[in-house]
């Protein structure tokens, strides 16, 4: 099949890039040229941990191709991907869909045969029957069904993922377009749920899901307050809450609250649609205030620890908002990060893939490291705050030696307790009293 995809993010190349892995030709399509000439010239535009190989495997076979000109993307396609972004509105919260809209109206002109245009971003409900009426109106003669097409892939977990999903949803009452989404996701059958349903079902299934995960998350962190309050231990807790199969043991790690380019923005945009319908919400408006405030406690943690100190340097160890991906939009880490510099703290910051976009939100207010080692030089207090494994096999005792004073808080349950102790560190983690 030819597959024209709208927006190389985080979910359109990760996803275009699986698509031509599978034998189809796939043509992918931005408004950003600076990106579409890296991505020409085989140079990856996001860190996707196994997306590197299968991205110069499909170019060089000629399946996978980039093009600032739409036309190019959606002429002759059997299937149009929308992948563009929907962030929040900055007064409502509401998804901006200003950017599907956009696309959708563009696309339309060059409608040719018969074509499935896919929403694959998330959107609100009710949002393809707009998109309908806008290529309709467009484009009257042009064939085309819209369908909703979830995408459920976790950043740092992309190319896993849409090798071996949980499930593949497709929202259509439409039979013809039905076959032509069983055609495409074949090399799937019989190895993971194909569900189709009401296209406004489908459009609920990822808000309800990405609001449900991260109530899940915000409960963790509940019961790890509690846990370092009571003496109890929140990863015994969760590995035995973790093996009731009714629960699950995925999302039960405990932390600095839940952050990314999907799980803030969906639960306030699933917040604002109750609203709009008149269905209360109070669990996800719980969750999300409940998430804000983890942030400020974290920061204000590390303040404790450096209260009596002149002009603190504090070493952070991770940016981006969570292990591997590069992403640092609505990192939790970045939030930390962003309290310190408010009250003035002198934090020195190292990561191993989002330095760059880091560096892009928050210029010159913080220092950059090359490394662990040298972020921890000096420093009165180490604070980690992404779970990259490179942090639990680090050397402390050459940490310990690098530092103005030995204190870690270790906000990832990263590092060994015994170990941190053993060397003289104060040490903090989540969920557990030490000492």
């Amino acid at each position: 099949m030819k597959i024209g995809i709208i927006g190389t993010g985080y979910v359109g190349l990760p996803t275009g890039v699986g698509l031509a892995e599978l034998g189809n030709e796939v043509v992918c399509t931005d408004k950003v040229k600076e990106k579409i000439d890296d991505l020409k010239a085989g140079k990856l535009t996001i860190y996707e941990d196994g997306l590197e190989e299968l991205f110069a495997k499909n170019i060089a076979n000629g399946r996978l191709t980039f093009t600032t000109n739409m036309r190019k993307a959606v002429e002759g396609a059997d299937v149009v991907l929308i992948a563009v972004g929907t962030p929040p509105h900055p007064v409502t919260h509401e998804a901006d869909l200003k950017y599907i809209y956009a696309a959708a109206t563009e696309l339309a002109e060059y409608l040719t045969d018969y074509t499935v245009i896919a929403t694959k971003s998330t959107v609100p409900v009710g949002t393809g029957e707009n998109i309908e009426q806008l290529i309709s109106s467009k484009n009257p003669t042009a064939r085309f069904d819209v369908i909703s097409l979830p995408e459920f892939l976790r950043e740092g977990f992309a190319v896993r993922d849409f090798f071996s999903p949980d499930r593949i949803v497709v929202g259509t009452n439409s039979e013809r377009a039905a076959n032509v989404m069983k055609e495409l996701y074949k090399p799937f059958e019989g190895k993971t749920n194909m569900l189709f349903v009401s296209r406004r079902s489908s459009e609920t299934i990822k808000y309800a899901s990405n609001a449900f995960l991260a109530m899940k998350i915000h409960y963790i962190n509940e019961i790890a307050n509690f846990c370092e309050k009571s003496g109890a231990d929140v990863a015994e807790v969760a590995k035995g809450m973790g093996l009731d199969k009714r629960i699950g043991d995925k999302f039960l790690n405990a932390g600095i609250g839940f952050g990314g380019s999907c799980f803030p923005k969906d639960t306030m945009a699933m917040a604002y649609m109750g609203h709009s319908v008149g269905a209360t919400m109070e669990l996800i408006e719980t969750t999300i205030n409940g998430n804000n405030k983890r942030k400020r406690q974290m920061a204000e943690r590390v303040c404790s620890v450096i209260k009596d100190i002149q002009n603190p340097k504090v070493a952070v160890w991770g940016l981006a908002f969570k292990n591997g991906t590069d992403d640092c939009r609505e990192s939790p880490a970045m939030d930390v990060v962003a309290e310190l510099i408010k009250k003035q703290v002198d934090v020195v910051a190292y990561d191993p893939k989002a330095m760059k976009n880091a560096c892009q939100i928050l210029g010159d207010k913080i220092s950059y490291a090359d490394d662990v080692y040298s972020a921890v030089k000096d420093a009165d207090a180490l604070v980690i705050l992404t779970e990259w494994k490179e942090f639990s096999l680090t050397d402390l005792s050459v940490v310990a030696q690098l530092m103005n004073r030995k204190t870690i808080l270790d906000f990832r349950n990263m590092l060994n307790p015994k170990d941190a102790l053993a060397l003289g560190f104060e040490y903090q983690c989540i969920g557990k009293k030490i000492g």
